[in-house]
């Protein structure tokens, strides 16, 4: 059994901001699965019902009751190290600072888990305002577009992945 967990943060004022694209993908990777009823897909997949930085708590529970191995974990993240646009699937490392996955390292004692970092960063380099602030922004203009476009690209290596 494979879990897939998309990271954000609940409640209708975050829906569309930079720090909910996990939930984004998450939501798009069960339609996809739904859509092409693929039945041999062993996979359980979840939004995070914490905080950003809480996220540890929930992910904890989730490996405890599926019993899954950390190996079979798949966290689904924004990203600002990478730009819009782009994405990177990793096994046990990046980004370098995420608090998010800093929680759900602390809590599992291990970094041993897929990351699924999906690149958010569209900053101005002359006027970067502060990660922080920005993520809890909502895409602006021809962003989510952007998005989606790196959404359709990441569900099919991620499917290929999980379906291993």
């Amino acid at each position: 059994m494979k879990l897939v967990v998309g990271l954000g943060n609940p409640g209708e004022k975050y829906k569309n901001t930079r720090h909910n694209a996990g939930f984004l993908v998450a939501e798009a990777l069960q339609k996809r699965i739904s859509n092409q009823k693929i039945a041999s897909l062993r996979v359980k997949i979840f939004k995070s019902d914490k905080f950003m930085n809480e996220s540890g708590a929930c992910i904890s529970v989730l490996v405890h009751k599926y019993s899954v191995n950390p190996s079979d974990l798949y966290i689904i993240h924004d990203d600002l190290d990478i730009p819009l646009g782009s994405y990177k699937i990793q096994f046990g490392v990046g980004p370098k600072d995420h608090n998010g996955v800093n929680s759900i390292e602390a809590e599992l004692g291990t970094k041993d888990f897929w990351r699924v970092r999906v690149g958010v960063d569209n900053r101005n380099p002359e006027d970067r305002i502060q990660g922080e602030s920005y993520v809890l922004e909502d895409f602006k203009g021809d962003e989510r577009k952007m998005l989606d476009a790196t959404i359709k690209k990441l569900l099919i290596d991620l499917i290929t992945l999980i379906s291993k």
